[in-house]
């Protein structure tokens, strides 16, 4: 059976408007979907444009806002001063960096010595 456009974005239009999600229609709405979930899950952006048709990056970022909202969190959940600020006493507990450091001055002498 060949696909017919207009039954399935008609079934999809109806499908959404009983879902009661307060949007409208099915191809813009998978448009928007697909594009938003690439971009999350790290498209670049030029990419999103060109497979959507855009000829203009300008016309792709109204889906930034949704990239700029993950990267918060990730920020907020990832940065480094916020394992720091969890810390009680950091200047008791050795960190990564003090790890590191130390591993390093170590090579630098063995480095010194031969």
């Amino acid at each position: 059976m060949p696909f017919n456009e207009q039954w399935f974005l008609t079934t999809v239009a109806k499908h959404v408007r009983k879902a009661n999600i307060g949007k409208q229609g099915g191809r813009h709405l998978f448009r928007h979907t697909m594009a938003t979930l690439m971009l999350e899950n790290g498209a670049d952006i030029r990419f999103i444009g060109a497979m959507l048709g855009h000829s203009a990056l300008k016309s792709t970022q109204i889906y930034t806002h949704v990239a700029v909202k993950q990267l918060k969190a990730i920020h907020e959940a990832t940065h480094p001063a916020k394992s720091r600020k969890r810390t009680a006493n950091p200047a008791a507990t050795p960190t990564a960096r003090d790890d590191l450091l130390a591993a390093l001055d170590a090579e630098a002498g063995e480095e010194e010595a031969e």
